[in-house]
């Protein structure tokens, strides 16, 4: 078929034909490099192994990732694109930008000028709505001007090409566009191309599709013919084509697109199931390039370095390929396999010397250290997405890795590998009978399940302790942590020797329910939640393996009558503001009745305030204090937020915290030896301290090296959970033939012997 046929009909009729029947560029090696020798190109997916043979490529970007949700511009989303870009020319690929986001730029500079050329009175009157045309003319130079100083900042050269629809229909400038193109490209130059809506000959841009493109989703698939690239890349504000709504949990990525199957299970338009505009211009644009021999692939554009991936061969975003109904796809590994791997590469990390696994954790921390900028990057980009999606302050704080952060999280994995090693302890050793001796030995649980969510420092300190423990993990971790924990989990597994296997360690990125991985109580042996209450509970009731865990952490402090004032204010202080977020935070100060009338109670309350503290009362201390009252005496803030309450005695206190705490952790600030005691012994919580900030109740803190969580439950283990909590033990019997026979002929002498010697 001629190609001014084809694109007389109109490139949505591409789908059906095939225009350019081109091979791959024969021999082309991979020219970024991004490959690593580690990295076995024989056992990537098939649907990914093409992109070794790309030297062009197109890459649109959408005006949902060119703006924020506010309508202006995403600087930090381009800036990540033109460094990336950067990348790719610097490294030898033949990179072209379609770009949209003019009109929008051009909107909001009009509006603005519209508003300063106002008087008071026009601005009583209704405003109209801006013309589209103009938006576009003034938004064009707008957005070049932002593309030209991003990247000449980076030291590299970019040029404008607006096009319509119309110019397509000249043979002759497809020749000139094509020989114009290459030149750019030969001196490096990234060509930008936007569809010119200044002087488009449709009424409605975005509206009306006739023509030969109409958008620049087709635009780009459009040139990526016309200008026989090796692969287009679309990018959008989700991951890629989902079977439902992205938004819905029940949606799967569809990794990669088959024509003749997807186009029945995913509908657009009005009734489609997606409930995203501009997915079905990039699907028809996808579908068109890819009958036409050019791989496409969707994926997001929020990621700082999606395209870089995609280039490295993994499995991200959609692919559209011609030949995909003929692939024979890896079978992605289930949450149940991953499970048993987990478990058999647990054995062998057993089987190893104490000092060779000791080794192992080194070899991680050291990991930790030298990656530390990649680590950095990956978190970044976590927490702009979290800042963009509009997440409270406690989680953002939850969800930084600082460069003191990764390492103290290092330093903490080596105080593990020097610990006394834990596996094969006999902790009890005795005689039954005459040459018939009973041992009780420390042994791994098997494999563990951690589900966390905005804590990426969370995954370095349980991978390490079940590599300390013997154990196998499983890890499933919150949305918000994407990045950061896939990096991290690379990092970790990459310092696994090869006699133990990286899957010692499992990270369940898919969509995989909560309720379906706690349904593996055949293959997993331990739950540990970390999370919201909600988040707790609801695994609690969900699954019938053992659970460890707390789900709240409604901490108290007591200042009694006798407490030394300026320990008791440095102390709640302390609990209260050094991280708020924490489960080990105070959440509730409770002051004997005595300190309102000596001026005790409002030396605490000025200390908190000046934390910027905000205070909600008990019944008593709201009426006394004339503050708000708190919605509840169960409440855990996770931020400057605390509820104090006045109470008569230490009893009072004590029962105040039995029956509205989470046994979790409790302080009481007196000099009074006596009462102190009595706080100490009748407080039923997993942690209770005197004189000592409630921060104190922490793993590390506890020289545990770590922690997996604390748990309030009161069987297996209790308050920080280090390596000890991720132990059981198992009984070894050692005789010369003994039988029972009905205890016939066995003399029992159970009698207890010293673990030192056998």
């Amino acid at each position: 078929m001629k190609t001014m046929e084809v694109l007389q009909n109109g490139f949505a009729k591409f789908a059906k034909t095939k225009v350019y029947e081109k091979p791959f560029l024969n021999g082309t090696t991979n020219h970024l490099n991004l490959i690593t020798e580690t990295e076995d190109l024989s056992n990537m997916d098939p649907s990914r192994t093409f992109v070794n043979k790309v030297k062009r490529l197109i890459v649109k970007v959408g005006t949902a990732v060119v703006t924020r949700s506010d309508g202006r511009l995403a600087l930090g989303r381009l800036g990540a694109l033109c460094e990336q870009l950067k990348e790719l020319n610097l490294q030898g690929y033949e990179v072209i930008l379609v770009t949209s986001g003019a009109v929008g730029l051009g909107k909001q500079r009009l509006r603005y000028r519209r508003l300063a050329n106002s008087s008071f009175s026009d601005l009583q009157k209704p405003q109209g709505d801006l013309d589209g045309k103009a938006c576009a003319a003034v938004g064009q130079s707008s957005l070049m001007a932002l593309y030209d100083t991003m990247f000449s900042q980076l030291d590299v050269t970019s040029s404008q090409l607006l096009v319509n629809d119309g110019f397509f229909r000249d043979s002759g400038f497809r020749k000139q566009l094509s020989e114009t193109v290459t030149s750019l490209l030969e001196c490096r130059v990234i060509p930008i191309f936007n569809e010119n809506d200044a002087v488009s000959t449709r009424k409605a841009p975005y509206e009306d599709s006739s023509g030969i493109f109409w958008d620049n989703d087709s635009l780009a698939g459009l040139l990526a013919l016309e200008l026989k690239a090796d692969l287009l890349v679309l990018l959008s504000d989700v991951e890629g084509l989902y079977s439902g709504p992205p938004s819905d949990p029940n949606s799967k990525l569809i990794h990669t697109y088959i024509h003749e199957k997807h186009q029945k299970e995913v509908t657009f338009g009005d009734k489609s199931r997606l409930g995203r505009g501009g997915m079905t211009a990039k699907v028809n644009a996808a579908v068109a390039a890819a009958n036409a021999s050019i791989p496409v692939i969707i994926i997001s554009g929020y990621a700082t370095d999606n395209i870089i991936r995609v280039l490295q061969g993994e499995k991200i975003g959609t692919v559209f390929h011609k030949d995909a109904h003929l692939w024979k796809s890896l079978k992605e590994e289930t949450a149940h396999e991953m499970a048993v791997a987990a478990r058999n590469s647990s054995r062998r990390l057993q089987a190893l010397k104490s000092e060779e696994r000791r080794e192992v954790l080194l070899a991680v921390a050291d990991a930790l250290e030298k990656n530390q900028k990649l680590i950095k990057l990956e978190n970044e980009a976590d927490i702009a997405d979290a800042l963009e999606a509009g997440y409270d302050k406690s989680l953002i704080s939850r969800l930084t890795l600082k460069p003191e952060k990764i390492s103290s999280l290092a330093k903490s994995v080596r105080v593990l590998a020097d610990m006394e090693e834990p596996i094969g302890q006999v902790l009890k050793r005795t005689e039954l009978a005459d040459d018939l001796v009973l041992e009780k030995i420390s042994c791994s649980l098997g494999v563990l399940l951690i589900i966390f969510e905005s804590r990426p420092d969370a995954l370095v300190q349980i991978a390490a302790l079940a590599i300390r423990s013997g154990n196998g993990l499983l890890l499933k971790g919150g949305k918000e942590a994407r990045r950061s924990n896939a990096i991290l989990h690379k990092i970790i597994t990459s310092a696994m020797p090869d006699t133990v296997g990286s899957k010692l360690i499992g990270l369940v990125t898919s969509r995989d329910e909560i309720p379906d991985l706690l349904k593996l109580d055949d293959v997993i042996d331990l739950v540990v939640p970390r999370g919201s209450n909600k988040l707790v509970s609801q695994i609690k009731e969900s699954t019938r393996i053992p659970v460890l865990g707390h789900a709240d952490g409604i901490c108290h402090i007591y200042v009694d009558k006798s407490a030394n004032i300026d320990m008791a204010k440095h102390i709640v202080r302390d609990a209260k503001t050094d991280y708020p977020a924490a489960c080990n935070a105070l959440e509730t100060l409770l002051v004997h009745k005595d300190l309102s009338s000596n001026g005790g109670l409002n030396e605490l309350i000025l200390e908190l305030k000046r934390g910027g503290v905000e205070l909600y009362g008990g019944p008593k201390a709201s009426a006394l204090l004339n503050i708000s009252e708190a919605s509840s005496l169960h409440h855990e803030y996770s931020s400057l937020a605390c509820t104090i309450e006045i109470v008569d005695d230490v009893f009072a206190a004590i029962n105040h915290i039995n029956k509205h705490g989470s046994a979790h952790t409790e302080c009481i600030v007196t000099e009074d030896s006596e009462v102190a005691e009595t706080f100490l012994s009748q407080v039923d919580s997993a942690a209770v301290f005197h004189n000592a900030s409630t921060r104190f109740c922490d793993g590390a803190r506890f020289g545990l090296g770590a922690e997996v969580g604390i748990s309030t439950s009161r069987i297996h283990a209790r308050g920080p959970v280090g390596v000890e909590g991720l132990l059981t033990t198992k009984w070894v019997l050692r005789g010369s033939g003994q039988v029972v026979d009905g205890d016939r002929g066995v003399n029992y002498t159970f009698k207890e012997q010293p673990l030192n010697t056998k």
